[in-house]
């Protein structure tokens, strides 16, 4: 009778470099660590790795994913299944770089050094691009500007406007990166539709749930007169701000909260937004409504505010900043 081979625990160092990866290795990262191809079926079939493609496996598949952290998985699973010659492309690398305002889902998509030809498998897409990369923490992907360029003429509009909208508040491009992104652009089928959609970006916009909710009032016919709206107590001394807002009749404000779940749900963050909210309906020059996410997808956010509006409200939009370098070479393409 053969003995029973017993396995010892997964190295932790192996781990660790899983938990940098989205919580994925490769074949040749497991081999080095000295998880032979016997031990990695074992814990494949026991249910504790599961293996999204060849040669790629996933350390904690039962784990439920926050959504950036999703996005960097896609952009890792790509990576790791084509090797140490790709590098992300397109939405993951944005993701990569940390950019916001990308779709919850993004495939896995990279490009092998020298634009060569690569086969696409179980919805890995393989991109024919030539572009330098860079090393975002351990990972390669194009540079911001040509991930944008990539990416952009691709995203519907909402995605477009928010990512445009953090990169912006944000400031994750120089002067020159900029040009280089004008430049990009230029010649892309669907970038005229960027630079038309452009015109409704806005760099004061702080998170891209705001960016939907602004966008959800524009298409209802109820944009907001201004964001970050400053309220000051009777003193003039600032008390709080507002997400979006709209100029009452009366005179008074209109202010939208828009409550980002992540946060909101923390009962820290709960005791301080109705601290902030009764500082702002103490002034009485305001009337506060509180939206969460589902709101914004959902539409009410439009209705609730028209309602509130009444018939006789009427736009007066304060423009937003400007001088902004991107947003004027767009409107000038």
């Amino acid at each position: 009778m053969c003995p029973v081979r017993r396995h010892g625990p997964v190295p932790p160092r192996l781990l660790a470099l899983a938990d940098g990866q989205g919580h994925l290795v490769s074949a040749a990262q497991c081999s080095a660590e000295g998880v032979s191809p016997n031990r990695r079926a074992s814990l494949v079939r026991a249910g504790t790795w599961t293996r999204p493609t060849h040669g790629v496996y996933d350390t904690a598949p039962a784990d439920v994913a926050a959504p950036d952290d999703a996005r960097r998985r896609a952009a890792w699973l790509g990576l790791l299944a084509l090797g140490p010659d790709a590098a992300a492309v397109g939405s993951c690398a944005l993701a990569l770089h940390g950019v916001r305002g990308l779709p919850s889902v993004v495939e896995p998509e990279v490009a092998l050094a020298g634009g060569r030809r690569g086969r696409p498998r179980d919805g890995i897409l393989v991109r024919r691009y030539e572009a330098p990369h860079v090393v975002v923490g351990t990972a390669r992907a194009v540079p911001l500007p040509v991930a944008l360029a990539q990416s952009l003429c691709r995203l519907p509009r909402r995605h477009v406007v928010a990512v445009l909208d953090d990169v912006l508040h944000r400031e994750l491009l120089d002067d020159g990166e900029t040009h280089r992104l004008v430049a990009a652009l230029a010649g892309r089928r669907g970038c005229r539709r960027v630079r038309l959609w452009s015109e409704l970006v806005d760099p004061r916009a702080e998170s891209p749930l705001e960016s939907y909710a602004r966008l959800v009032c524009v298409d209802a016919g109820v944009p907001p007169d201004d964001l970050q709206v400053v309220v000051r107590d009777a003193r003039g001394r600032p008390v709080a701000r507002g997400d979006l807002g709209w100029r009452l009749p009366d005179g008074r404000w209109l202010l939208a909260e828009i409550d980002g779940r992540e946060f909101h749900d923390v009962a820290e963050a709960l005791l301080h937004d109705r601290h902030r909210q009764n500082a702002l309906v103490a002034t009485r020059g305001v009337e506060v409504l509180r939206f969460a996410a589902e709101d914004v997808s959902d539409g009410s956010v439009a209705r609730t505010v028209r309602s509130v509006l009444g018939l006789h409200w009427r736009p007066s939009p304060t423009a937003p900043p400007t001088g902004n370098l991107l947003l004027e070479a767009l409107a000038m393409r």
